[in-house]
């Protein structure tokens, strides 16, 4: 479903289920409102049913950030199972009408996180190097993360690097564009010993991107209060920042941009809902990253110094991302059209 068939709606569309018998039809669509009806819910599964819910907000939403209700009709007990497991919310004076709003909706992480860890991780303030901060879980292994790409027509994935991946990352960052900017040109033995060193750090979670199995680039995701830019800014326990490496020429360009970056921001995110904050530091004269960042939402704040490097200090918010649907392409940039921009 294409956000541009979605605005031209005005009768019922049916909308195949992703995983089961549950069918949703669009009764209506308007710019900012959709009503929709579920027939054949499976009430005795919630599991399933919740699971096909959110599949279907995120096939009328991906593309369509203005959105910001979907009305949705069915019997009473498969409106009462949303509203305790899918964050639905009740309508005044109708016993089967909800309310599912895609902010919401899309913070749930059952469709998109592949790992069964433990969410949110209990609480324990440890010391590293003279600075506290809440113990670090176990990394996961295999993939973390996968979602649909409708614009591109592909799934996009984040997995676990392990050294299997160390003649990749070699062939990365041995190539001009991406030697410039990371300075780690070398060896293969030296990226075995970079990755076994990310591998070991609790802070560090090193992810390879792929689309449709195939991978496209390097992804380092940290936590910033144990990182070199954490006593740089007033960092809080759970800000999450990354690092990038775009290495299959064929993954580059605002088409991909717009899948991997806020796919990257959306797994963050859900890996941890008490993460209120994204950071970054790209080099502060990499004129192109920073036009992606504030395209994708995200501000500059400030600029901080390295010993190699003087970076801008870029922030996206939780409540910006879900609030602004930034998950959908254009979206940070038609929500500044009108209201003041937030961080």
């Amino acid at each position: 479903m294409t956000a541009q068939l979605l605005r031209q709606s005005t009768g019922a569309i049916d909308i195949a289920p992703a995983t089961g018998d549950a069918r949703f039809t669009i009764l209506d669509a308007h710019e900012t409102k959709l009503e929709a009806r579920l027939d054949g819910g499976r009430c005795d599964e919630p599991a399933r049913l919740v699971r096909e819910t959110i599949a279907f907000v995120e096939r009328t939403t991906a593309q369509n950030a203005a959105i910001e209700t979907i009305r949705l009709h069915a019997d009473a007990p498969t409106a009462e199972t949303l509203i305790a497991h899918a964050g639905a919310q009740r309508v005044p004076g109708a016993t089967a009408s909800i309310d599912l709003l895609p902010s919401l909706v899309w913070q749930l992480p059952d469709l998109w996180l592949t790992d069964a860890r433990l969410r949110p991780f209990p609480q324990l303030r440890v010391t590293t190097g003279g600075r506290g901060h809440p113990l670090r879980p176990p990394k996961p292994r295999g993939m973390v993360y996968r979602r649909r790409i409708p614009w591109l027509d592909r799934e996009i994935a984040f997995r676990i690097a392990t050294i299997d991946d160390a003649e990749l990352l070699n062939a990365w960052m041995n190539t001009p564009r991406i030697a410039q900017i990371w300075e780690e040109a070398g060896p293969i033995d030296r990226h075995r010993a970079y990755i076994e060193t990310l591998l070991s750090d609790p802070h560090m979670l090193p992810l390879i991107g792929e689309f449709d199995e195939a991978p496209f680039g390097w992804f380092e995701v940290y936590h910033a209060a144990e990182n070199r830019l954490g006593p740089l800014y007033a960092c809080e326990d759970f800000d999450r920042g990354w690092h990038v490496a775009i290495g299959d020429e064929n993954s580059r360009g605002a088409a991909y941009v717009s899948a991997w970056l806020p796919s990257l921001t959306h797994f963050m995110f859900l890996d941890d809902p008490r993460t209120q904050r994204i950071v970054g530091e790209p080099r502060a004269d990499h004129c192109r990253q920073l036009r992606n960042l504030e395209r994708s939402g995200f501000a500059t704040i400030g600029t901080v110094e390295f010993p190699h490097k003087r970076a801008a200090l870029v922030m996206l918010t939780r409540d910006r991302f879900f609030h602004d649907h930034l998950w959908a392409p254009g979206a940070a940039e038609a929500s500044l059209s009108g209201a003041p921009r937030r961080p």
